[in-house]
């Protein structure tokens, strides 16, 4: 397989020696040989006109923790370039970061779930691309949670935010070069868009099943389980349970003081979701929620990549907690990614029906909206499709 990245070094690079390029990455942008985007396309063999480096949330060299702990601008000491934050004063360009340049160059690692920033900040370059006639080129990168499954409701445009700004499904099979596609298309940003596409890939495997070393993308996804559990587990930043940041296996982790291990795990296990099992832990996060505090709960166990589905493991969980250990679920208050009115939990499922149903203790409620607008987000997904889509064998 060919990364976007080692397709523009070997020849794609040639069609833009014209274009003063700003280039948005992190620590993970990197090439099939671990080699970092910034070293590659300063490259005097390239012969490449860079004006200027963009970092996402966690910062260009993905130091910053926690979500909402934001990064400064600096001089690049390698090249003594600006580098823009893109998660700080201002989530998108100004017209002054973007004087210097002709073009976006983006080569950014998504996850594959609607609850990460990475894809709004290219969005965002998109619309300013857009309005100050500058192109956006998008180096892309394999889905590593697979191009084929899809999980979890829509989003309600009324709950569009940082964390959400389009109608798509939770966990949404679609690489960063696809996405951009979709948003460019379907949701009218229209600016001049290039994809280099990846040559090999296959829709229906997983990161993990390549020979590429695991870089985390963000300091809370610290390996390949992370990710393709993060769709249902994410649910948790909106809630007072600890979604496991602070140990050694975020998003995998869930629990509170107050959590009966060996309860939650039997009533879990009970559900029989596929591809998964439920295993009763204790815990003690180091920093962010429950911090110092022995908490119990459960360790999500992925048993069959191709059978779970971590957005109804997450659900179950919430609806779980809620009914076996009364008044103790709690939601988080705002803020949350810059937004100070709204419920966190309902910017995170895209609906305020999610935190209704689980209130009212109504899982069926919730189950039926949320299949239905996953069936239309599927069909809108078919037409942005650049990889053919293939049965395992």
């Amino acid at each position: 397989m060919e990364l976007g990245i080692d397709r523009f070094l070997a020849g794609e690079h040639k069609k833009f020696a014209k274009l003063r390029l700003g280039v948005l990455c992190n620590q993970a942008s990197v090439d099939s040989r671990l080699r970092h985007v910034r070293d590659l396309v300063l490259d005097p063999k390239l012969k490449l006109k860079i004006g200027c480096f963009f970092g996402p949330q966690h910062g260009i060299r993905g130091e910053k923790q926690d979500n909402m702990i934001e990064s400064d601008d600096f001089t690049d000491p390698k090249s003594e370039l600006p580098v823009y934050s893109l998660y700080g004063s201002t989530r998108e360009p100004t017209p002054k970061m973007i004087e210097g340049i002709d073009a976006f160059l983006v080569d950014l690692q998504d996850i594959g779930t609607r609850i990460y920033t990475f894809m709004y900040t290219l969005a965002n370059c998109m619309r300013v691309a857009r309005a100050h006639g500058r192109k956006v080129i998008v180096l892309d990168r394999p889905n590593p949670i697979g191009g084929t499954l899809t999980e979890g409701n829509a989003l309600e445009p009324a709950f569009a935010s940082f964390v959400g700004q389009f109608p798509m499904c939770v966990r949404h099979g679609l690489t960063m070069g696809e996405l951009a596609t979709l948003f460019n298309e379907e949701y009218g940003i229209g600016c001049e868009l290039e994809i280099v596409p990846l040559k090999g890939w296959r829709r229906d495997t997983f990161r993990d099943e390549s020979v590429a070393d695991w870089i985390p993308p963000s300091p809370n996804i610290p390996r390949f389980l992370s990710a393709l559990t993060f769709p249902g587990s994410v649910l948790f930043e909106g809630t007072n349970v600890s979604e496991g940041r602070g140990t050694t296996r975020p998003f995998e982790w869930i629990g509170a003081p107050f959590i009966d291990p060996d309860r939650l795990a039997v009533r879990m296990n009970a559900l029989r979701l596929p591809g998964t099992y439920f295993r009763p832990i204790f815990f003690q996060p180091g920093f962010q929620k429950c911090k110092d505090q022995v908490c119990g709960g459960v360790q999500v166990h992925v048993t069959d990549p191709f059978r779970f589905n971590s957005f109804r493991a997450g659900v179950g969980l919430l609806f779980a907690i809620h009914e076996l250990f009364p008044g103790k679920l709690e939601w988080k208050r705002p803020p949350y990614e810059y937004e100070y009115e709204r419920m966190p939990i309902d910017l995170i499922a895209g609906t305020a029906l999610l935190r209704e149903c689980v209130e009212s203790g109504k899982p069926e409620s919730f189950e039926q909206a949320a299949q239905k607008s996953l069936d239309t987000f599927r069909r809108t997904r078919r037409d942005y499709l650049l990889y053919p889509e293939r049965r395992r064998r």
